[in-house]
């Protein structure tokens, strides 16, 4: 019996299956990476010749490549297949109050052509004037294959007007974004399709699928950016949450700072951002008399301070360590990966700290979760934005069994009119 047989209702066909089983291979391929026809059958729980008949047709189609024989072990080695990189292309926006950024990707992820802009992020008309031209060099990238783009990941936090004076940030421009619907109004000026997520999520899924979470399938996910956020992944899929905001682990209560630079409250509790983030690390240095513009100069200011960011992690870690032990004590899971627009050196220096602070505070019987740094560092919400689009084509999706899907895409005859992310998954199938 295939993967997707159990549960079809009447609207379903074998040729309906055909296609939602096609889809679990190419969403195991995006996750493993690359597989042998019997670990693509074996996932989608078919046969090996009814997986191959499969990916003979998405060869045919132009989405899957072979790659020659796996080495090492016994026996005659299998063939290995992955996603041709050719198959489709994505466009993803990370658009943040600290960066803009704009990458191509091909239907494996990889960036080809990418542009980034380091500011506090300028008014709504101002942006959408620096997205139009990236978009544009992006595509001149695409000679005699535009027609395989299959449109725009957008990642973004949903509050960029909130919490300024937290995050120290000037609120004329800001303001400015409440209310406006930059999804809508992108893909009007683009006439390309557009899908929009939770900055923290987009990460997620950049790590999900490219990251540690080829092996994982239980992680938090912590991006420390300007402000600081995360997402969930639980049995190997990620979570959106009620709001799309799951793993916003920047909004959890902590005590207030004891750095002089802090901003005052009169709260008992502050929120994690204020204390855990780059805008506070910012924050941090120039009150300690070293002049940082953003992003750019962040590492040579950080070079020539080496007490001011001691100080900035032990105010951070005293933050983050409740955080993360209640997050993951909630969660139940066992790991959390730490990624971030941090230098690296710092992101190390932060993880060391935090795990000794973790097992000290660890409760009885609850070993802290191993800390893991991220493989993806400032490109993970711009590449998790691209992934969205193809997912949305590409992924299986219970609207392919029942008939509502509406688009058209070679090899397939449906794909999804709507992004449900929370089922989008093969591992939630």
């Amino acid at each position: 019996m295939s993967h997707a047989s159990a549960g079809l209702g009447q609207g379903s066909n074998s040729g309906q299956v055909r296609r939602f089983n096609e889809r679990v291979i190419l969403a195991a391929l995006r996750r493993m990476g690359e597989a042998s026809k019997a670990d693509l059958a074996r996932i989608a729980s078919l046969t090996n010749n009814a997986a191959g008949v499969i990916v003979q047709e998405l060869e045919k189609a132009g989405l899957v490549s072979t790659l020659g024989k796996r080495r090492g072990g016994r026996g005659q080695p299998p063939t290995m297949l992955s996603l041709n990189p050719d198959g489709a292309y994505a466009i993803g926006i990370r658009l943040d109050r600290a960066t803009i950024k704009t990458v191509l990707v091909d239907f494996t992820g990889a960036p080809i052509a990418q542009h980034v802009h380091t500011l506090d992020l300028p008014s709504p008309a101002e942006t959408m004037g620096l997205l139009i031209a990236d978009i544009g060099e992006l595509l001149d990238h695409l000679p005699g294959r535009r027609e395989r783009l299959v449109g725009i990941g957008l990642a973004t936090p949903y509050d960029l007007g909130a919490w300024l004076d937290r995050l120290s940030l000037p609120a004329p421009s800001f303001k400015q974004w409440e209310g406006f619907d930059i999804g809508t109004a992108l893909g009007e000026a683009t006439n390309l399709d557009v899908v929009v997520e939770n900055d923290g999520t987009a990460g997620t899924i950049a790590e999900l699928f490219y990251g540690h979470g080829r092996k994982l399938d239980d992680f938090l996910y912590v991006f420390i950016g300007p402000a600081i956020g995360g997402g969930v992944v639980s049995q190997g899929a990620y979570l959106r949450g009620a709001h799309g905001n799951a793993g916003d682990i920047g909004m959890m209560p902590v005590r207030p700072s004891s750095l002089p630079s802090a901003p005052p409250t009169d709260k008992t509790w502050d929120i994690l951002l204020s204390r855990a983030s780059v805008s506070s690390l910012v924050r941090h240095l120039r009150w300690s008399g070293h002049v940082v513009t953003g992003l750019d100069d962040l590492a040579e200011a950080a070079s020539v301070a080496p007490a001011a960011v001691e100080e900035w992690i032990v105010d951070g870690c005293e933050a983050l360590t409740p955080a993360l032990l209640a997050a993951c004590s909630v969660l139940d899971t066992t790991a959390a990966v730490v990624d971030g627009d941090l230098p690296l050196d710092i992101t190390k220096r932060l993880v060391d700290r935090l795990e000794a602070r973790m097992a000290a505070e660890a409760a009885e019987l609850r070993p802290p979760p191993k800390l893991l740094l991220g493989r993806l560092g400032q490109d993970a919400s711009a590449i998790g934005a691209a992934t969205l689009p193809l997912h949305l084509n590409f992924s299986p999706h219970a609207d392919i069994l029942t008939r509502r899907g509406n688009r058209n895409w070679p090899g397939f005859d449906e794909r999804p009119s709507h992004f449900d992310a929370a089922a989008g998954d093969f591992a939630n199938e």
